[in-house]
């Protein structure tokens, strides 16, 4: 048995939830979880179908996207998942869809506006949407350049990764991240659903105004803030 038999079975049961709620078609998304003591995370090997993904499939790399173990290919965007880890320790799992609403965002170029309550009940702020790279990081290391993209987006907005655990690429898609695998997908379906929010609602209003600051500071900190008292606790 492997010595990363756990972490490729938290791995693998994390990529099996993305087709169960519809946030990925055919082999459009990969989920990887993180192991801080052995300094590797299993991440889902490149273009295997879902239906036919199995355990032994998942595939273990180190922070610099080197094979550690597996015998297919990583998923091609393993270097911008070795660069969220290198750089983010708090981390430890992370989703990339190419889920439907959460992509048209993208494509526009537009950070996601926060409208309500269920936005703000898991970031405070506009979800990022992070430029287009440019040709040189295109052309060069591409998949290492968008770790970097996502860095540059967030030290430029002032925003912290802990707090918004979540970012769209220009023309490209959602990443999302979390405390572990698990996590990272809820908050890739949370995005989701907040994007499909946030266009009907400009449909509905082209002119809705964000949530008023104290309601939005209510949501997240009643689940999120020191004195936070949302669900049942440890």
């Amino acid at each position: 048995m492997s010595n990363y038999q756990s972490l490729k079975e938290e791995c693998y049961e994390a990529n099996m939830m993305l087709p169960k709620l519809g946030l990925v078609l055919f082999t459009f998304g990969n989920v990887s979880a993180v192991d801080r003591e052995k300094a590797v995370f299993a991440i889902k090997p490149s273009g295997v179908p879902y239906d036919i993904l199995k355990v032994e499939d998942i595939v273990i790399v180190d922070y610099d996207a080197r094979l550690v173990e597996g015998k297919l290919r990583p998923s091609s965007d393993t270097k911008t998942h070795a660069q969220l880890y290198k750089n983010w320790e708090s981390i430890g799992g992370i989703t990339h869809t190419h889920s439907t609403y959460a992509v048209a965002w993208a494509q526009a170029g537009l950070d996601i506006p926060i409208f309500g309550t269920t936005h703000a009940d898991h970031t405070h702020q506009d979800i990022p949407c992070a430029p287009v790279l440019t040709d040189e990081m295109i052309q060069g290391d591409y998949e290492f350049e968008t770790g970097n993209q996502i860095f540059d987006v967030f030290k430029a907005k002032g925003l912290s990764h802990n707090e918004v655990e979540m970012v769209l690429l220009q023309n490209h898609g959602p990443f999302t991240w979390g405390k572990n695998a698990e996590k990272s997908v809820y908050n890739a379906a949370v995005l989701e659903e907040v994007a499909r929010m946030a266009m009907l609602t400009l449909q509905i209003n082209p002119d809705t105004p964000r949530i008023k600051d104290t309601l939005r500071m209510k949501h997240y900190e009643r689940k999120h803030g020191k004195n936070a008292y949302y669900g049942q606790g440890c």
